[in-house]
């Protein structure tokens, strides 16, 4: 049903003790993302993590125009953190991101059967396969996002986090650059309360509850419904991006920030690797391997 290693990946992801995971997935049928609502609901899981591990090396890069009207941000991934900061691997994730903005590809696929808008005789593919022969490692082009209109982009870390922003309105281009850092740094999965999905709400409530009902001294409904919705309030400050506190000054919001002046329509913040499972190599048993051979 379930291994020790998946009893280790819950641990990981809950912070909660092996046994509780254990029981967790023995009474979800091995089902990863039931154990850590069954871990929450019992007030175990110390903080359930909603992204993935970040397990693949490579950077996410952007490309902005001129003009501020066409802006991308695209992650590349290679296999060692030495190559992802090579003068070579940066050069290649830049042309990519170029590629993108130009030709608006529906799909990596797509991109990859693209002439180069920097040399017309080589398509992406060919471009790509020269890449891994010069680099010497395995480079893939994991995904993209484009946005027409007033956008920013944003690379934080040497391109471990990026950001791309669309907005609408009179624009103070440093507000609009606060926003882009804001997302990088908070994490928001919606833009406001109306954004934000019905279905994520009804969940993060019914574990609310739950957790209530579990605590040591069991409270009349009436409380328990109060404290859900106050917890839904600070829930919506958490995953809302204008209902957050501002990074730069906590004192207000980000839509407070904001004050009106524009809108934003739309935001994408890739995690370089997220979701990906690193490669674990076992030097004692590489060794082993070769001595046997």
């Amino acid at each position: 049903m379930f291994t020790a290693k998946d009893v280790m990946a819950l641990r990981e992801r809950t912070g909660a003790g092996m046994m509780d995971c254990k029981k967790a997935l023995t009474e979800c049928n091995g089902d990863t993302e039931k154990a850590i609502d069954f871990l929450r609901e019992k007030g175990l899981a110390a903080a359930a993590k909603k992204a993935g591990r970040i397990a693949a090396e490579g950077i996410v890069g952007s490309y902005m125009s001129d003009d501020r009207k066409v802006g991308v941000i695209v992650e590349v991934n290679c296999e060692t953190d030495f190559v992802a900061k090579t003068d070579d691997f940066k050069a290649f994730v830049a042309a990519i991101a170029k590629q993108v903005a130009v030709n608006n590809p529906a799909s990596v696929e797509a991109l990859l059967e693209e002439t180069c808008v920097d040399d017309p005789s080589k398509t992406i593919s060919m471009m790509l396969n020269e890449a891994v022969a010069k680099i010497g490692e395995k480079i893939s082009i994991r995904r993209f996002d484009r946005a027409e209109g007033v956008v920013d982009t944003y690379v934080h870390l040497g391109g471990k986090i990026g950001v791309l922003v669309n907005v609408a309105g009179e624009v103070n281009a440093e507000k609009l650059h606060d926003v882009a850092m804001q997302i990088a740094a908070a994490k928001p999965t919606c833009i406001s309360k109306e954004d934000i999905n019905q279905a994520d709400v009804e969940k993060e409530k019914e574990i609310l509850r739950a957790q209530a009902l579990n605590e040591p001294k069991p409270k009349p409904e009436a409380i328990i419904e109060k404290m859900v919705n106050g917890r839904i309030e600070k829930y919506y400050k958490e995953v809302c991006l204008v209902e957050q506190a501002f990074v730069k000054d906590p004192e207000q919001t980000v839509g407070q920030m904001i004050g009106g002046a524009f809108r934003v329509l739309s935001f994408t913040r890739f995690e370089m690797g997220e979701g990906l499972q690193k490669r674990e190599d076992n030097f004692a048993e590489e060794v082993m391997s070769q001595t046997r051979g």
